[in-house]
């Protein structure tokens, strides 16, 4: 039996203190255990308020895995310590950010051979659901990194990647990414967290040096270096839905949902909206299952009860009244129509996506007793002995199709010839008419559908902003 993901616990305090707290950090201060920091310069930063982004960084500090991952595993430290869940697991039930995770815009044996590209990074970071704002040297200034880095060492939402030349630093190598930990005002210095430990421990630099260091050209892309400020977005996307490439097959897919789709809608004959349904999904690859997925979360109730925090009840609960948006579109509406009357058992791409899109995902040691139907798909998970679980639901593949259809850009469906039919679609999909929290999720899946095709074409690199949407 498969199981469910889980995204990481909340910690018993008492009897723990978390490292990053408030009560955290004043014991840091007390009692710095860190051999490789100049206690003098980290008081001083300490004292001024720019090292808050350090306790965050430092408690999902990683080395990178592969001489060249120090991109990967920047990035990977980031959005750990910015509590992005990456809506996919790592091992066992776990979903966590990881190297090996971060591979859509470049296959992971070409960055083990060759490292990876600033673009490309900003690309990852874009794609795994973070708010990104890029730099190179020749779109900034040393007075604006100096505010930047001064803005992300004042919070423990932001946090700073610099990439820059080792050898300006009179390091051995070449290119290398870290994130920057912290600043030291008076000496006008920054902490470089260096991923790559097993070289250099992390250390503190003349921040001009540093500037010097990302002003270099990348001879791999012809393009000069720089720094990207990474944090949360308002609300964290992908609560429900997010795209999978954790194989090549998302290649097929987003080529044939940007490409194919609107062709086809184009060149048939379609007089109902059914028919527009049926002409998308008759020819779905038939690896369309591993692209978009839902994120199930089972939880027994002692841990809604004990051992979660505030902000994941909450979550918990955006997702149920997420998932209650997108059934009440008039698009599922149509959706679900269509597939009860679809004839599965002689469409092999039809038999994948459904098979995929209503299995759950239970914890393996868990019992179910369910009561799940079409309507409301609801899944009462029953624990092992006196334990019940929460009753919670999960989409259905009506759900996951709706949403998948949703977020496909509206010029999708400009070729159909009856404009009639065409002005009834453009109102199922009308992004304004939708609830904002189901704006949200349609939007962060369709900045992930373009930034995936823009790593596909190699354009990363051209533009370093998220698709901006209306």
């Amino acid at each position: 039996m498969s199981m469910a993901s889980l995204y990481r616990r909340s910690l018993p305090s008492p009897p723990a203190i978390d490292f990053a707290s408030v009560q955290g950090k004043a014991k840091t201060i007390n009692a710095l255990g860190f051999p490789w920091i100049d206690l003098k310069i980290f008081n001083e930063a300490l004292q001024k308020g720019t090292m808050e982004g350090f306790f965050r960084l430092i408690s999902h500090f990683q080395t990178q895995s592969e001489p060249a991952f120090c991109g990967l595993a920047s990035l990977s430290m980031v959005l750990n310590s910015l509590s992005i869940d990456p809506g996919r697991k790592w091992k066992g039930p776990w979903r966590w950010f990881d190297e090996s995770m971060l591979e859509c815009c470049e296959p992971l044996e070409i960055v083990k051979d060759k490292g990876v590209s600033f673009g490309k990074v900003v690309c990852l970071a874009h794609s795994s659901g973070a708010k990104v704002e890029a730099f190179r040297t020749n779109q900034s200034n040393i007075d604006d990194f100096r505010k930047y880095v001064v803005k992300c060492s004042t919070s423990d939402n932001c946090h700073m990647i610099s990439t820059y030349h080792r050898q300006v630093l009179k390091q051995t190598g070449t290119g290398h990414f870290s994130p920057i930990g912290g600043y030291n005002a008076e000496r006008d210095m920054a902490l470089i967290l260096d991923v790559a430990r097993f070289k250099y421990p992390p250390h503190w630099v003349p921040l001009k040096l540093l500037w010097d260091a990302m002003d270099s050209i990348d001879h791999s892309t012809g393009r000069r270096r720089g720094f990207m400020l990474i944090s949360r977005p308002h609300r964290e996307p992908g609560l429900l839905y997010t795209l999978s490439c954790k194989d090549e097959s998302w290649i097929s897919i987003a080529k044939y949902l940007k490409e194919d789709v609107p062709r086809l809608v184009s060149s048939q004959h379609v007089d109902t909206i059914e028919r527009i349904l049926y002409v998308v999904f008759k020819s779905l690859p038939s690896n369309f299952n591993q692209f978009i997925k839902w994120m199930a979360e089972i939880r027994r109730t002692e841990d809604v009860n004990q051992n979660l925090s505030s902000e994941e009840k909450s979550r918990l609960n955006l997702k149920q009244e997420l998932l209650k948006q997108v059934q009440e579109t008039q698009l599922f509406k149509h959706v679900e129509k269509f597939l009860s009357s679809v004839d599965y058992e002689d469409n092999q791409p039809y038999v994948a996506a459904k098979a995929f899109a209503q299995e759950a995902e239970i914890v393996s040691e868990i019992e179910s007793d369910e009561s799940c139907c079409r309507e409301t798909c609801v899944k009462c998970i029953k624990g092992v002995g006196e334990e019940k679980g929460a009753v919670i639901a999960y989409p259905s593949g009506n759900d996951v199709f709706t949403a998948l259809l949703l977020a496909l850009p509206p010029e999708t469906w400009s070729g159909i010839k009856d404009q009639s039919l065409l002005q009834e679609m453009n109102q199922l999909i009308f992004m304004v008419s939708l609830p904002t929290l189901l704006q949200q999720e349609v939007l962060h899946l369709r900045r992930q559908l373009e930034m995936l095709k823009r790593c596909q074409e190699n354009k990363e690199d051209e533009v370093l902003s998220a698709p901006a949407y209306a």
